[in-house]
Formats: C-alpha cells, sequence, structure tokens
C-alpha cells in the first residue's frame, strides 16, 4: 500500500481488543465497542511529532474508516489525536 495523508493527518490501524473478559466470558463483535487505540502507518509531512510505528490514542467516532487491500484504516486529524501510547 502507498498512501501519503495530505494537511495534517495520519493513517492509522486500529489496535484489535481481546474477545474474552478476565472472566473468559466471549464477546460477541456486535457488542464490542471500537478500539480507541492504534499505530500510525502513514504521516503527513506536515506533521512533524508523529512517526510510522507509533501507538496513539485517539476518540472513538474520530476520523474516517478507508480499506486498502482488505485491510481497515482509519484517516485521522492531528486534532483527534490525544497522545502517544509509551
Amino acid at each position: 500500500m502507498n498512501f501519503t495523508p495530505l494537511g495534517k493527518r495520519v493513517l492509522v490501524k486500529r489496535v484489535e481488543e481481546t474477545n474474552t473478559t478476565s472472566s473468559g466470558i466471549i464477546i460477541p463483535d456486535n457488542a464490542k465497542e471500537k478500539p480507541s487505540r492504534g499505530t500510525i502507518v502513514a504521516v503527513s509531512e506536515e506533521v512533524k511529532v508523529l512517526n510510522n510505528g507509533d501507538e496513539v490514542l485517539f476518540g472513538k467516532y474520530s476520523g474516517n474508516e478507508v480499506s486498502f487491500d482488505g485491510e481497515k484504516y482509519i484517516v485521522l486529524d492531528i486534532e483527534d489525536i490525544f497522545g502517544i501510547i509509551g
């Protein structure tokens, strides 16, 4: 995949949450919340504080979902990112 975000945007792959609770109960897909963390895959030239591979925290309903080669990603404005994890 070759994608470069424009403006102050980044391309993020969501980190999948676990399918079971700590007590072992399996959570069905329709009951799961959208994960609010992910790994940066591509960064626009205007964004200087983030790099590919950074794990970030963002708003649950932020950005626009896109698909490339069967994989789902989210395009986020830099303002939608709360911070870098780790």
